[in-house]
């Protein structure tokens, strides 16, 4: 806007500009259809006049044309354009009046201000900042950012790239106009709790932490390179102008809201006075009392809006005057001055209107002379004195100064050579034509003077409107001063005060005042803003000599009254039976005083200067005359532009309703249009004005409200954002107004206002449905936050029929589930297409040849999915694998219901799972479809199974709900096929592998195992069985190793079989566990039969296991050639993997683990004992046939005799070897042999401590046995010597293998020691040196042979 005190030619020359530059549309709309334009293209042929409607323009007649449509058309165009124009210059000119009107309240508000406690709207997201944001995050997971981040934020980040930046829900909520920075950071925030929370504890390290550090690098990520100070500084500003606005920007803001030029604005803002604020308070007062006088017309006329009830028309009329009466106190309160008085008139006292008010109560409230108080504030400055002559150049002068009956002020003083000083005094009076004087001193010499001397004085009477510049004067001297030629200069500024509108000269005559024609000095004083009083004042006098109240008057131009000589300029003051005649002393005073008593009189009727001096004014062309006020001028500038009939236009007149509404629905455009995320919500200055229009003017609350919630219908119906907690205030304001609750002190209702609430109301209603409905798209991840919650309260409250009786809960539930049936219906069929879609990118971009660019493809894709490709062949595996992919989806939208929806329907928690239910039954039935066209006897729809399943029954309400029921009836049968093949499979695994086993250890096998891969344990893919399985038992479908089957084989255990045997059922028994059947009565069931399969099946194992091992010892040497085999060991170990097993295998949690565990453990520890038994019977069978060697040399036996006689004759030739030292040698290697293979290869303690007690224990008995049928019998030297050291051997042997003493040291033993000790010192006597050191004591000797 510019400077109203700027370059007025300049100003003349810019709107001269800018009116050039206006369109010839008003021009042409003004051309009358049935009359030729005349233009270049009119004049010529004789054809040119005859069609009567506008010619193009620089067309040339002779030139070649096509054929012109018949005259018809053309005249209809014509007419449609002129219509148009028409219509756009009726729209302009509506607008420039509502221009006007705003101007008015932004100028001069009384009622409202700009409310500071409203909720700051967040900066809203566009597209194009979507698209940049997207491409920070997509650089940062590209790593093309410096941002160093762990892997955990790099999967969140990830996760929320995916699952949030690119939803199409985003994209939709960004072009609502509804997503804010805010939220995508909120949004981001929630993602990572969940995540942060379920990390492992860190000491040093709180989650809190790591939270606050994840946000700031997602600030990092999502503010890019820019600089964090630049944007801070932005958002501060952008913030500051969102909280208030000035009156500057509040101009701006309405000129871009109603299309306003800012030259026409400029003119407006001139001709109406806009700074001016008694101009402001003066129009205020005019269109306040057109009220009253447009009330008592509407009582008169008994033209009432039509209402409900009949009762209402009175009330309406006091509505009307309690509304003026309100809008007068709040004028009444705005300040006149700083100092005024406190005097107020009584509401209603400024009506012209005596029916309405009582004129009789005037008297009690006229103005006494002590009500009008006025405060000066002088500024005296002396700048210098000229004519002192007569002085010595060094003499000391001075001056003083003082204001007539206030305090006197000093200057410094000065050499009578240069009396300059430049001193300011500062006075304060109440005297509206005070008395200065100021006095020139000089410094008294003589010894007896008591006083200096003055030298001259002069004395000032300034007013107000008196020069404020420096100026000289003629001081007054005594008759025997030699100087009688002193000037002084100085400055006398007398500031007007707030309260004093208007001072001057006039002549003045009345009735009832100033009853002589007299000049008088007259201020017009506002005593409040609704009383004003003309005051004539006497010099040195504080109160008025005589005052005129201005209550009820008229003032106008009045023509020069006959007889009355003095003034030049006429005006008058006329009230019922009386006339005040006032006059000035030249035109521009004059029109100064109109228009400032006008303001104060409050008038409706505005006085026009008279037609002589507006042709004076005019004389000069453009040049302004200099007896004009600016204000006049701007007013001829105005009257030029066409401007003039909206600034003189009476408010009164104007249909305020329609033109508010025009306001507010441009005002909202231009709201949702702007940088801020408002969700419909004005701005604190856009409010502030709609505020003050509506009080101004007399807008009804209701109707503003309606017009309010109609606008945002229509924006949020077209997909525009609209916050439900907006619409539920002005729908709460309107219910409470019609239904008669008087919400703002209207207690009439119009039928139209009654119709029209209905009308939004249903149309409220069906919005509100459709957006719960929609409500996954409409508040995409739960934002606006708290938006969904508002919208379902407000559901309930447009469900009343009135505003004090609650609408049933009942019928409440039944509209919202409604709602979310159809919901469930929408939320199915969007998923399915999107489903549809990313399965077609993913096949092309799958596609060995695929090559397109990503733009053709989804159109490619979209419309495939949109036609159906007939000549394609969709096999069962690929619609499993769809079904699979859209059952993730599934869950998907379901965990967001739950994590960002489910808050919201807190109150409505039974409807969300019954809409989640039919979310799912939708499902199902493609579900079904797909299972059933899957080939009898395939596992592959397991892992969909186990998807849904881990996802149902961690839902409290959907465990064992409907679809999940439904899920169990499906699979169970499947489950139990499945269970059915594998124990077969499993039986037939073991009859073939025993029969074929080898007995090796399962480590020398580990390369001849399967190697097909198990799925993971998430989403475990079952192995398939063949398809077409033969009437015998089924093959055993491959398997993989599972992990815990490393161990296994890196120890030496058991066989082949058994090891595929267990592991097969424990991946069976896993893989059904990881099922996590719901039902607990199936599910104990098929626990139960596994346990018994894994039972039957180990007992089987360890019967076929016992008859091999006997079966392969009857086999085996009997001699001391013997060595334990590898396969013994192996058979053991299968005992030992049985027993561990089957603790795993077949033990039940409740009360079944003793029914199959027991009994196979039972079975086990009989086996390992018969198979213990077996082997120390082939142990004993062996030392039996040792022993049976030595029999020969049983004392009276003839191969005994022949045998030593033998002996002792060979060796007195020849070195005969020691006969019985081999077979003792023999058995004992053989003993330690067999130790050591099967403490080795066996790995159970337990197993190898029991058998070698028994070992030991089983040998001593064979040697007690077979000493003791020799008890009769000296044992022969050999014998001797063959059984103390096989004695010895194994007695220490066994010791060394870790045989308890008390073993070692049986009856037995002692028994054996004893006789073979006897024998030995019998065969020391009678022998000699036969026993050749073998001896039954131990020695060191005999320890060191034996190493």
């Amino acid at each position: 806007m510019l400077d109203p005190s700027s370059s007025e030619e300049e100003s003349e020359e810019l709107v001269e500009e800018e009116s050039g530059k206006e369109p010839l549309a008003p021009a042409a709309a003004r051309l009358s259809p049935s009359r030729p334009c005349e233009g270049p293209g009119s004049g010529g042929g004789a054809g040119g006049g005859s069609g009567g409607g506008l010619q193009p323009v620089g067309r040339g007649s002779g030139a070649a044309r096509p054929a012109s449509p018949s005259p018809s058309v053309a005249s209809e165009k014509e007419k449609d354009e002129l219509e148009r124009l028409q219509r756009e210059e009726e729209e302009r000119k509506r607008k420039l009046q509502l221009y006007v009107f705003v101007m008015r309240c932004i100028a001069y508000p009384f009622n409202a201000k700009q409310p500071t406690d409203m909720a700051r709207r967040q900066q809203k997201i566009s597209k194009q900042q979507l698209q940049t944001i997207k491409d920070r995050f997509q650089a940062f997971l590209n790593g093309e950012t410096q941002i160093v981040a762990d892997e955990a934020f790099i999967n969140a980040v990830q996760s929320y790239y995916e699952v949030f930046l690119k939803s199409d829900r985003v994209a939709r909520m960004v072009q609502s106009g509804g997503c804010s920075a805010n939220d995508s950071r909120e949004v981001f925030k929630k993602h990572i709790e969940k995540r942060v929370r379920s990390l492992p504890e860190i000491d040093g390290l709180s989650k809190e932490t790591v939270l606050s550090s994840w946000m700031a690098k997602f600030d990092a990520i999502y503010r890019g390179e820019e600089d964090p100070r630049k944007q801070q500084a932005r958002m501060t500003a952008s913030a500051a102008s969102e909280l208030i606005l000035s009156k500057e920007q509040l101009y701006e803001m309405f000129q871009n809201i109603l299309g306003i030029k800012k030259f026409e604005h400029q003119l407006l803002y001139n001709a109406c006075q806009l700074d001016n604020p008694d101009e402001q308070a003066a129009q205020i007062r005019r269109e306040l009392d057109g009220r009253l006088q447009m009330a008592e017309q509407i009582a008169k006329e008994r033209k009432f809006p039509k209402f409900v009830s009949k009762e209402m028309e009175n009330m309406y009329i006091e509505e009307l005057k309690s509304s003026v009466n309100l809008l007068m106190a709040n004028l009444e309160s705005m300040p006149v001055s700083k100092g005024g008085s406190d005097f107020k008139l009584q509401k209603l006292k400024r009506s012209h209107n005596t029916s309405i008010i009582d004129m009789g109560e005037e008297n009690e409230n006229q103005l006494s002379k002590s009500d009008v108080v006025l405060s000066f504030s002088l500024e005296v400055v002396i700048m210098e004195v000229q004519g002192l002559k007569s002085l010595a150049p060094n003499r000391i002068v001075y001056c003083t100064m003082e204001v007539e009956g206030g305090e006197k002020l000093q200057t410094d003083q000065a050499e009578a050579s240069k009396p300059t000083w430049g001193t300011q005094g500062d006075f304060t009076t109440t005297h509206a034509l005070p008395a200065v004087k100021v006095k020139l001193f000089t410094e008294s010499t003589g010894v007896l003077a008591l006083e200096d001397k003055e030298l001259g004085r002069v004395v000032l009477h300034p007013t107000p409107n008196s020069p404020k510049q420096s100026e000289w004067h003629k001081m007054t001297v005594s008759k025997n001063c030699p100087d009688q030629d002193l000037k002084i200069k100085l400055a006398v500024r007398m500031d007007k005060p707030q309260n004093m509108k208007h001072s001057g000269y006039l002549w003045a005559i009345g009735k009832n005042v100033w009853k002589r024609w007299k000049k008088r000095f007259f201020v017009l004083v506002q005593v409040s803003q609704y009383t004003f009083a003309m005051c004539s004042y006497r010099e040195k006098k504080a109160e008025p000599q005589e005052l005129l109240q201005l209550d009820g008057y008229t003032v106008d131009y009045t023509d020069p009254q006959p007889g009355l000589e003095g003034g030049r300029a006429f005006f008058n003051a006329v009230k019922e039976g009386d006339t005040v005649i006032f006059a000035s002393d030249d035109e521009q005073d004059r029109i100064l005083w109109v228009q400032a008593m006008y303001r104060a009189t409050g008038q409706s009727h505005k006085p026009v200067p008279p037609t002589q001096v507006q042709k004076l004014n005019a004389k000069g062309g453009n040049v302004p005359q200099l007896d004009a006020p600016i204000s006049q001028f701007y007013a001829d500038r105005a009257q030029k532009h066409g401007m003039d009939e909206f600034i003189s236009s009476n408010p009164c007149n104007f249909d305020h309703a329609s033109l508010f509404e025009m306001v507010q629905r441009l005002t909202l455009d231009h709201r949702l249009n702007d940088s801020y995320s408002c969700l419909g919500w004005f701005s604190p200055g856009q409010v502030f004005v709609l505020d003050e229009y509506c009080a101004r003017n007399g807008v009804r609350g209701c109707h503003r409200h309606l017009c309010y919630l109609r606008d945002l219908l229509e924006r949020a119906e077209n997909g525009a954002m609209i916050d439900p907690t907006l619409l539920h205030y002005s729908f709460a304001f309107c219910a409470s107004h019609v239904h008669g609750n008087r919400p703002d002190g209207i207690g009439t209702v119009t039928v139209d206002e009654k119709e029209r609430f209905e009308e939004i109301k249903e149309r409220l209603r069906l919005l509100l449905e459709n957006q719960i409905t929609h409500f996954r798209y409409c508040f995409p991840f739960g934002r606006p936050e708290g938006a969904l919650k508002a919208t379902l309260s407000l559901l309930e409250r447009v469900l009343m029929k009135d505003i004090v009786t609650p609408v049933p809960q009942e019928e409440v539930k039944t509209v919202i589930r409604k709602c979310l049936e159809q919901a469930a219906l929408v939320n199915y069929t969007r998923l399915s297409e999107y489903a549809k879609i990313e399965g077609k990118k993913r096949e092309m971009y799958e596609h060995p040849v695929f090559c397109l660019a990503s733009q053709v493809m989804d159109l490619t894709i979209r419309d495939s999915c949109t036609t159906e490709n007939v000549g394609r062949l969709v096999t069962p595996a690929k619609k499993l694998e769809d079904t699979i992919r859209l059952a993730e989806l599934v869950i998907e939208v379901l965990q967001q219901n739950e994590e960002h929806h489910a808050e919201a329907f807190a109150w409505w928690s039974d409807l969300m799972v019954e809409h989640a239910e039919t979310f799912l039954s939708l499902f199902a039935v493609d579900m079904d479809a797909a299972l059933e066209v899957q080939p009898p006897d395939t596992w592959d729809s397991f892992p969909l199974f186990q998807l849904l399943n881990d996802s149902l029954r961690s839902d409290y309400n959907l465990c064992n709900g409907k679809f999940h029921k439904h899920l169990q009836d499906l699979f169970a049968p499947l489950v139990v096929r499945y269970v059915d093949l594998m124990e077969s499979s499993i039986a037939q695994s073991i009859h073939r592998g025993f029969e074929r086993e080898s007995w090796e250890p399962v480590k020398s096998l580990t390369s001849n195992l399967p190697n097909v891969n198990l799925p993971n344990v998430n989403l475990p893919k079952v192995p398939n069985l063949p398809v077409n399985i033969p009437l015998g038992i089924p093959q055993m479908p491959s398997f993989s190793a599972p992990s815990w089957m490393a161990a296994i084989y890196d120890s030496d255990n058991g066989s082949g079989t058994s090891e595929d045997l267990f592991w097969k059922l424990d991946a069976l028994q896993t893989f059904i566990r990881d099922l996590h059947w719901p039902e607990e009565e199936f599910g104990k069931h098929l626990e139960q039969r596994l346990k018994l399969m894994a039972s039957d099946m180990i007992e089987s194992c360890v019967k076929r296991t016992r008859i091999a091992f006997e079966v392969k010892l009857q086999k085996t040497s009997r001699s001391t050639d013997f060595r334990v085999p590898q396969s013994i060991c192996t058979m053991f170990n299968v005992m030992v993997d049985a027993k561990a097993q089957s603790t795993k295998l077949c033990s039940m949690e409740m009360g079944q683990e003793h029914q199959y565990h027991s009994k196979i453990d039972e079975l086990i520890e009989e086996t390992v004992k018969e198979m213990i038994t077996l082997l120390v019977a082939k142990f004993v069978t062996i030392l039996e046939g040792v022993l049976a060697k030595l029999s020969r040399y049983d004392e009276g036996t003839l191969f005994s005799s022949f045998l030593s006689f033998t002996v002792k004759a060979a060796s007195k030739y020849v070195d005969v070897p020691k006969p019985g030292m081999d077979v003792a040698d023999a058995y004992v290697t053989f003993v330690r042999h067999s130790q050591d293979v099967l403490r080795d290869k066996v790995n159970e303690e337990m197993y190898i401590e029991r058998l070698f007690d028994q070992w030991y224990t089983s040998s001593m008995n064979v040697v007690c046995t077979w000493l003791t049928d020799r008890m009769d019998l000296q044992l022969h030297i050999y014998q001797l010597k063959t059984l103390i050291r096989i004695v010895k051997k194994t007695y220490r042997d066994f010791r060394l293998q870790g045989v308890l003493d008390s073993t070692l040291n049986s009856k037995t033993y002692e028994t054996i020691r004893n006789r073979l000790t006897v024998e030995e010192a019998t065969a020391s006597v009678s022998e000699g040196g036969g026993l050749q050191g073998i001896t039954m004591k131990d020695s060191d000797e005999e320890d060191e042979e034996d190493d």
